[in-house]
């Protein structure tokens, strides 16, 4: 079985139970606004930084390995160089959803990258469509899983 795909998955995993799990205790405060970003504890402003690097750790690991290992798994590779190529190959092939909204993802794990100090109402704005993203992201990590399953029984069985 491929190593790579294996610890990938892990990785992935791990990240998708911290991301669910800092989501769930942040629920309380859904939806944000920037005034409800300016009282929040300390405790919940860790979790939300637990929030916000799961979130692009996992979109960030996804892009990065798991897809290209999927493609390579599944023997689709073809020579695909440009990410966006590979996106819309895994969307053809039925591996995600969507290749806008994988992008849209990635849009949103850039915008973290900003902290927007001035503009708690800007800030809200993008946790609020991060939480949806985040439930989305999870599920295109289930939702590939899913998919890789048969090909993963195929390679077990070619090495017995």
């Amino acid at each position: 079985m491929n190593e790579v795909l294996v610890e990938t998955l892990k990785v992935c995993h791990r990240h998708a139970d911290r991301l669910l799990w800092a989501l769930s205790e942040l629920e309380r405060h859904l939806p944000f606004t920037g005034s409800k970003l300016t009282q929040l504890s300390n405790v919940d402003l860790a979790i939300l930084d637990q929030f916000t690097t799961r979130f692009g750790k996992l979109q960030d690991l996804m892009g990065a390995k798991l897809f290209p290992a999927v493609l390579e798994l599944t023997k689709e590779s073809v020579e695909l160089k440009a990410f966006i190529d590979k996106l819309n190959h895994l969307e053809k092939l039925g591996a995600i959803p969507s290749a806008d909204q994988w992008l849209l993802m990635r849009e949103i794990r850039n915008a973290f990258s900003h902290d927007y100090p001035d503009d708690p109402d800007l800030q809200a704005a993008v946790l609020n469509q991060a939480v949806e993203l985040a439930r989305q992201l999870t599920e295109v990590l289930t939702g590939l899983v899913d998919y890789i399953q048969p090909y993963l029984c195929l390679e077990v069985s070619k090495q017995s």
